[in-house]
């Protein structure tokens, strides 16, 4: 503890993974490195030789790099929507979790907005997108809600990180120069100030409000890439609305999977308390049910009609070729989960760990379903053609794992230099005391 001055014992633990890096820390490291090791290895043998190298052919011309994309454009609506919202609800309950909501936000919009570019056989021609690109097109709108959507993600996540920052600048020591300048320079100044506050709290505000219809635009649009087709399972309209609940489904339960893991490995069971893991299960069991609606509307209004190309992508989702990856989608995704999280509302045993495998099942069966929504329709045949098909490389799978792998690293450095849950606002939230609410749950 000789470290830190001046911090209670709480703030103390929350502050002490800064520090201490021990040799599990070490070899999960160098795990995730050698993984991107690997993808990188992968890109350069496609940069080198084409995408011939891949399974993406002339009629399933995308694969799993666009199902990447869609993922990670997803789970990244959890920390602007969920957090926004919270914000704006005056839920107090979230200042343990919003900053790691946040967090999944910035981290998994970096690796979003560079799958395109892999899926690239020249990257160099991103260029003439800026350069020569119509307005007409939803990719050039993709572009530019992206764009906007980090920009704007950075911003919401830096901002409440100003007075935490600024904390470690004062009252940490024995940390390397490097990571002093960092904190001197994040934190811009804050000395904490009437002033400063007001116009801080300004700020968060503006983004709050600012960072919702953004956050809705961006997926939408995502949609509409597909959805702006006349291709036999795109084409429709439900598209928009569609994207956003599952984005925010996947949201949700990714952030979820985050409050277990840190919880246990961290030991922040006095900040991320058994009301917190209640709270989000509510959240999910609902965002559960109105995405098994969605899906309802989608397939059994295509299915009563039953048109001739429409009805031979049904038989493959079905009882054909893609039949197993769709019927995990529903029953691991939606039916089990939504079990598992009445099970830990109902006061079962173990609820974290209901909680936790729900979040899992659902984070997985989300990425699943984007490639049942992109491989299947461009598999099937448009014009009495035969199916095309698609197994994947061992290219594309060695550069979507190291896709998964930098992102976990990301998330985890960032665990490592900066508090995962925001200690201003709990020191200044009305709520019980993190000491008080863990034993309570002892209690319980």
């Amino acid at each position: 503890m000789g470290f830190f001055r001046d911090l209670k014992p709480s703030e103390q633990l929350l502050t002490e993974p800064l520090l201490h890096y021990s040799i599990r820390f070490y070899a999960f490291v160098a795990l995730l490195g050698s993984i991107v090791a690997l993808g990188a290895y992968a890109y350069f043998v496609q940069l080198q030789q084409g995408l011939a190298v891949t399974a993406m052919r002339d009629n399933v011309l995308w694969g799993l790099y666009i199902t990447n994309f869609v993922f990670f454009i997803g789970i990244s609506h959890v920390g602007a929507l969920m957090s926004a919202i919270l914000r704006l609800s005056g839920a107090e309950w979230r200042h343990p979790i919003t900053r790691m909501a946040e967090a999944i936000t910035f981290c998994s919009l970096v690796f979003g907005a560079l799958m395109p570019i892999v899926d690239l056989g020249r990257p160099d021609r991103i260029l003439n997108l800026l350069l020569y690109g119509r307005i007409q097109s939803p990719i050039l709108w993709d572009m530019i809600s992206i764009t906007t959507y980090l920009i704007g993600s950075s911003i919401f996540l830096l901002l409440p990180l100003i007075p935490d920052i600024a904390m470690l600048r004062d009252r940490l020591r024995g940390i390397s120069r490097v990571r002093m300048w960092l904190y001197r320079k994040l934190s811009l100044g804050w000395k904490g100030s009437p002033d400063q506050r007001a116009r801080l709290d300004k700020a968060i505000n503006t983004m709050t409000i600012l960072i919702l219809p953004i956050a809705i635009s961006v997926h939408t649009v995502v949609s509409w890439i597909f959805g702006m087709t006349l291709r036999t399972g795109w084409n429709s309209t439900i598209f928009g609305p569609y994207f956003v609940a599952g984005a925010l489904f996947s949201g949700v339960a990714s952030v979820m999977v985050a409050m277990a893991l840190f919880r246990h490995f961290y030991h922040l069971e006095s900040f991320i308390t058994l009301q917190h893991f209640k709270n989000m299960a509510k959240i999910l069991l609902v965002l559960d049910l109105g995405y098994v609606y969605f899906t309802i509307s989608e397939y059994l209004t295509v299915a009563y009609k039953w048109e001739t190309s429409e009805g031979q992508l049904l038989e493959s989702l079905f009882t054909g070729t893609y039949a197993i990856p769709f019927l995990f989608v529903q029953l691991g995704g939606l039916i089990t989960p939504a079990l598992l999280l009445a099970y830990g509302l109902r006061k079962g045993r173990h609820p974290v760990l209901a909680y936790a495998v729900a979040g899992t099942l659902v984070t997985v069966t989300m990425w699943v379903k984007r490639f049942v929504i992109v491989v299947p329709s461009l598999a099937v045949p448009q014009m009495g053609a035969s199916w095309g098909s698609y197994s994947p490389t061992w290219v594309e799978w060695s550069i979507t794992a190291a896709a998964f792998a930098t992102f976990i690293l990301l998330y985890t450095l960032f665990a490592k230099f900066f508090p995962l849950i925001s200690l201003w606002e709990v020191r200044e939230s009305p709520m019980p005391a993190p000491a008080a609410a863990h034993a309570e749950e002892v209690a319980a």
